[in-house]
């Protein structure tokens, strides 16, 4: 079946221009104006925004934690994707301390099945020794590319040797490895002297991990990849300092990436003084304005190369397990459905960003850095997940009104501008005028090295 987006605009991370684009076999066929029907359907673009299918790099949408599971699972989770304009996700497929990588993968592509948009997967080691090692061979085949390490978590923390010598495997394999960086013995430390103090809600998670805690890991991983002589990815960018830090890496020639993600360019930790404050409750936590600030000057200037969400979905009931203590509380919260909404508000039309720079933060980096060149770019040959944005559409984020399979959204209250008034994966026409029509379009998604980004 053919399908044709006429009279739209197309943005990519590198160009703008008035286009029709054909649709054919899951493959996009032909850009240019003026393309004749001949028989395809037919989706009005005029005045919208045409945009390659937005890849989110940090979801969690079926994670146990061992004291909760999350509220959504890849049904759920990809359902809210592609109403938001994602097409592809990359999850965390996490290997049991005592398990293998093999296993792991196994694992997470049966809770997969069914996935309404695409899905790749990083692998959380949480056990480094000669059998994870030999593992990264068949991983590579399987086409997993990347993974993640711990500073942080009973049951998935590693040490700097252990960073060290997988970065050093790695990089054999063209692989990135991304890490949550955070001084885990520290901030256990701070945690009990909270407490101490007599501060037990919700107010006590950014006191018991203040800026320095992420810095002061930041800089750490910096050094054990410059003595490995591979490229850093640092997930989910919270401060101004971890910024710093990155930056003054790159002075020393080092290859460096970065994540951030909406809630640390949007929300502030006053929030944790809220009726509601064990909803914002995330690791690393909500920082300071100052903070949002400069990791939106870093988008500007082009030092941060991806926006993902991190979206890690709990309930309220299950957030009021910590009502008494902040550390119980279940670290995350939903975010995979409104990420675009909220960049196009807060950042294209604040002029903080250009619809280009929207497009390589949400879209092409992630496709480069991860092995999917095919992807985030509306050309022939292209994969055909494509994005019918709306700029026109005026709504509002509340509590429940979204495809998440939890009763709360960190954004709630925010207004927001545009939406996906269409979207397409591998060619099919899943979203239509905002209303998801077709479930299951997802597939997985094995993928290269990675290259470098724009």
């Amino acid at each position: 079946m053919k399908t044709l987006l006429q009279n739209g605009t197309v943005v990519n991370a590198d160009s703008m221009f008035e286009a029709d684009v054909l649709v054919e076999n899951g493959r996009i066929v032909s850009v240019k104006k003026g393309i004749v029907p001949d028989g395809a359907k037919v989706i009005d673009a005029k005045g919208m925004y045409v945009m390659p299918g937005f890849i989110d790099t940090h979801t969690h949408f079926d994670l146990d934690t061992g004291s909760a599971v999350t509220a959504d699972n890849f049904d759920t989770g990809s359902k809210a994707a592609i109403l938001g304009g994602t097409t592809t996700v990359l999850d965390f497929a996490t290997q049991e301390r005592n398990g293998t990588l093999k296993e792991a993968l196994a694992a997470w592509h049966k809770k997969a099945q069914g996935s309404s948009c695409n899905y790749g997967f990083h692998m959380a080691i949480a056990r480094w020794d000669a059998q994870t090692a030999a593992e990264m061979d068949d991983m590579s085949a399987a086409g997993v590319t990347s993974y993640k390490m711990y500073m942080v978590y009973n049951g998935l923390k590693v040490d700097d040797g252990q960073i060290y010598a997988a970065l050093k495997e790695a990089k054999k394999h063209g692989a990135l490895i991304g890490i949550h960086c955070e001084n885990w013995e520290v901030l256990l430390r701070m945690c009990d002297e909270v407490k101490q103090s007599g501060v037990t809600g919700p107010e006590g998670h950014p006191l018991s991990r203040p800026a320095a805690i992420e810095a002061e890991a930041v800089a750490r991983y910096m050094r054990v990849a410059e003595l490995a002589d591979a490229p850093a990815y640092v997930v989910h960018l919270s401060t101004a300092q971890g910024l710093l830090e990155a930056r003054r890496a790159r002075e020393r020639a080092q290859t460096v990436y970065l994540e951030t993600c909406p809630q640390y360019l949007l929300l502030t930790d006053e929030r944790y003084l809220d009726a509601d404050a064990a909803k914002f409750v995330m690791s690393p936590p909500l920082r300071k304005k100052d903070d949002c600030e400069a990791l939106w000057q870093g988008l500007t200037a082009g030092d941060i190369q991806t926006i993902g969400t991190d979206h890690c979905s709990f309930t309220m009931a299950q957030k009021a397990a910590g009502k008494d203590d902040f550390t119980k509380i279940p670290n995350g919260s939903a975010g995979v459905q409104h990420r675009a909404q909220l960049i196009y508000t807060y950042g294209v039309l604040e002029g903080k960003l250009t619809l280009q720079q929207m497009v390589k933060y949400l879209s092409r980096n992630a496709a480069l850095l991860f092995g999917m060149p095919d992807r985030g770019e509306i050309k022939e040959g292209a994969a055909a997940d494509i994005v019918v944005w709306d700029p026109n559409a005026v709504s509002h984020i509340t509590d429940t009104d979204h495809a998440h399979h939890c009763d709360n959204s960190p954004y709630a209250g925010f207004a927001v501008k545009g939406r996906a008034k269409d979207v397409l994966v591998n060619g099919v026409h899943a979203v239509e005028n905002g209303v998801l029509k077709q479930s299951g379009a997802g597939k997985y998604i094995a993928r290269g090295r990675y290259q470098r980004p724009l």
